[in-house]
């Protein structure tokens, strides 16, 4: 399984607004630096994740871009299928009988691998920085 470039940095992108902002309306730029990501890109990763309902713009010295919803209500599941389609599609075997044996475990594993995404939250990965952030400082 391939994750996109567009998806590893509107993850990042998402986990920056969570983390470093609280939430709050987030300027692209600041997230471009922090993240080490091309302005000009993000923006349309953005205009993708807006689409999707995960995010949304405010303008004037203050705006920037913010969560639609909680950072413990966004999944990385929710992220990866507004950027990239299904979970699913990643693992789909082209030219396959739906009724053969290897298609049904490639749809089973696909289920559980989606499922995995979708456990993980925003908050989760926050957390977990800061107990990096922790560890690097004992």
């Amino acid at each position: 399984m391939k994750l996109t470039t567009k998806t590893r940095y509107g993850v990042r992108a998402m986990f920056d607004i969570a983390y470093h902002n609280r939430g709050a309306p987030t300027q692209a730029k600041d997230i471009a630096r922090r993240q080490n990501i091309p302005q000009r890109y993000l923006e349309q990763i953005f205009q993708e994740l807006k689409r999707a309902g995960l995010v949304d713009a405010r303008r004037g010295p203050r705006g920037g871009y913010y969560l639609t919803r909680s950072p413990e209500d966004i999944r990385l599941g929710d992220v990866m299928r507004a950027l990239q389609g299904p979970i699913e599609r990643l693992f789909a075997v082209d030219g396959e009988p739906d009724d053969d044996v290897h298609t049904s475990l490639w749809r089973d594993l696909a289920r559980k691998v989606a499922a995995c995404f979708d456990e993980v939250t925003l908050r989760d990965l926050c957390e977990r920085r800061d107990k990096q952030r922790a560890m690097y400082f004992i």
